[in-house]
């Protein structure tokens, strides 16, 4: 570090000082957001990981020692949160897009689900019992809650769930003899959403209409009906055909009324639905106008704030810079190789290759598992890298910017080819096998954390080397006590692959930092009270320091998050240079 620098930032750490540090950044500024635009070629992301990076030199402003040369830790501090942004860019549309899909696939699962069931199931229905097929009814297909079935039921709650659980189950068994094979809680599912649809606009207006005309004429054939008892053979005949040419006049004119005030209450309709119409837009403009009105107000009420002043300093400067180099931004793209790698084939193909070995690596213990022939092994290797590459083109694909109606249509398509793979995987290997494949996929977060690329088995010396057995109850153990862990702060650990990362549910600004730590220790002692059965007094040992760095990785992963101005920031920062 420069004489300058180090005198400038000793008086800020001394007297905060907001010309001195003012001075700082003014002579190191160009430095930071150039090597942030290089990296990201975002102008955004640029300007946001320069105020990052200098709210985190103010707050280090007093550790650093004379040998500490500030533009070389100022360019590596960059370089890490401009790796670091990227990553979390990826990893969140990543999870975004594997969220949809499985919505996509779930809303697909009971479409298909109706789709069997419709065709046969007023059938099943009528082989019911009374009892049973009121219960069903009254459940799905009136939707009614569970204190109405009972009561109509004349049963308790519990025995009313019990007997509409027996007659799903009836109903399950009744649909297999018709090749339905569907589980019982689908089916329930399934008729709940689709068995009574909403009968045609005006329907029982002229229904009732119809039915209240002909009562008279009801009344008179029964009458008539009796008295026909008595008459001859030619009396029957006279009377009958009288009877016929009443009733046909008295339906026709009933009809005739009846398609008359359909059409009145039809045109009455579309005129109700006009007026809706014109109110809704009415209020949607209203609450425009009253939002744009709020954001206006917000806008004044955070113009007129009394921010940090270091902070305004800072984003006068960064502002100052971005505006200068606007100018240039069409030739940066054009020479910025993370903005374009993804559209290069020849990246892609690369991209492809490393997913085939990391399935390799992964799935290693699963495939040893599954004990498979070579060639069905082959087959579920390579299915298994065909549903990976999906998610590999469509985040490559979302890189490059796409319009959002494109965007979505792709996700659509990806849930489809995930779909399909799933199905030749499920198909490939039969149930139990399937089982098995499913389970191990849920477990990949924990065995990244103890035995990937960065997790806890790589920090064990020779001697204190995990064996496969520990590995896998370790694996086993954490995924338990994870998923049982209530996480309340508003913030818990990612851990997507063994890179440190928070999952925020709230602005990260309302998270207290303490709280979150004191958490993640509660789950820590938990992992070691586990592991205690599990590993070595070393092994525990080493694992216990190596969940403390966890610890301090995730803290300082949230303080990031807090100190970027869009909560969108992770950070993990080197060690002075």
């Amino acid at each position: 570090m420069t004489p300058d620098d180090l005198k400038l930032l000793r008086e800020f750490a001394a007297t905060q000082s907001d010309v001195a540090f003012a001075a700082v950044v003014e002579r190191n500024i160009a430095l930071v957001h150039s090597v942030a635009l290089r990296s990201t070629g975002d102008t955004h992301l640029a300007e946001e990981i320069t105020q990052a990076v200098f709210i985190l030199l103010a707050r280090k402003a007093d550790t650093f020692g004379e040998k500490t040369i500030l533009p070389a830790w100022l360019y590596r501090t960059t370089r890490f949160a401009a790796s670091n942004t990227l990553k979390i860019q990826r990893r969140r549309q990543a999870r975004e897009q594997e969220a949809y899909v499985q919505t996509i696939l779930n809303e697909s699962d009971d479409a298909g689900a109706w789709q069997q069931i419709a065709p046969v199931l007023d059938d099943v229905m009528d082989k019911l019992s009374d009892r049973d097929r009121v219960a069903v009814v009254l459940r799905y297909f009136e939707n009614r809650p569970w204190r109405e079935v009972a009561a109509q039921l004349r049963l308790t709650e519990d025995a009313a769930q019990k007997r509409v659980a027996r007659a799903l189950e009836k109903m399950r068994g009744l649909f297999s003899k018709h090749g339905v094979m569907l589980s019982a809680s689908l089916i329930g599912s399934a008729v709940s959403a689709n068995s009574v649809q909403a009968a045609p606009a005006g329907m029982a207006a002229k229904v009732a209409a119809t039915a209240i005309s002909g009562t008279a004429a009801t009344t008179a054939t029964l009458i008539a009906t009796t008295k026909i008892i008595a008459m001859t053979t030619f009396q029957k005949i006279t009377v009958t055909a009288a009877l016929t040419a009443a009733i046909g006049a008295g339906l026709y004119q009933a009809k005739k009324a009846a398609d008359e005030r359909g059409e009145n209450q039809r045109l009455q309709a579309q005129q109700a639905s006009l007026a809706e119409q014109i109110q809704q837009l009415q209020q949607e403009r209203n609450d425009a106008t009253n939002r744009m009105a709020e954001l206006m107000a917000e806008n004044t009420k955070f113009k007129s704030g009394q921010n940090q002043k270091e902070l305004l300093a800072l984003r006068g400067k960064v502002t100052q810079l971005a505006n200068e180099t606007a100018k240039k931004d069409a030739a940066n793209k054009a020479k910025n190789p993370v903005k374009n790698q993804s559209s290069d084939p020849l990246w892609l193909e690369q991209e492809h290759a490393q997913t085939s070995r990391k399935v390799k690596r992964d799935y290693a213990k699963l495939f040893a598992d599954l004990n498979l022939p070579q060639d069905k092994a082959d087959a579920l290797n390579n299915l298994i890298v065909k549903k990976l590459n999906v998610y590999v083109d469509l985040s490559d694909d979302m890189m490059n910017g796409n319009p959002a109606q494109s965007q979505m249509d792709k996700l659509k398509a990806a849930a489809q080819k995930v779909k399909a793979a799933g199905d030749e995987i499920n198909q490939l290997l039969g149930a139990d096998d399937y089982s098995k494949f499913k389970n191990y996929e849920g477990s990949m977060d924990q065995r990244y954390e103890v035995s990937g690329p960065q997790g806890f088995a790589r920090e064990l010396s020779a001697g204190q080397a995990l064996t496969s057995d520990q590995t896998e109850q370790l694996i086993s153990t954490m995924a338990e006590v994870k998923q049982n862990f209530k996480f309340s702060s508003g913030a818990k650990p990612a851990s997507p692959q063994g890179i440190t990362a928070v999952i925020t549910e709230k602005p990260a600004s309302e998270i207290n930092v303490d709280a979150f730590t004191a958490e993640m220790q509660q789950l820590d002692n938990q992992y070691l009270a586990r592991a205690q059965s599990i590993l070595s007094p070393d092994q525990i040992t080493a694992f216990q320091g190596y969940l403390a760095n966890q610890i301090q990785d995730l803290k300082y992963s949230l303080m990031s998050q807090k100190a970027s101005p869009s909560g969108n920031i992770e950070l993990q920062v080197p060690g002075h240079l």
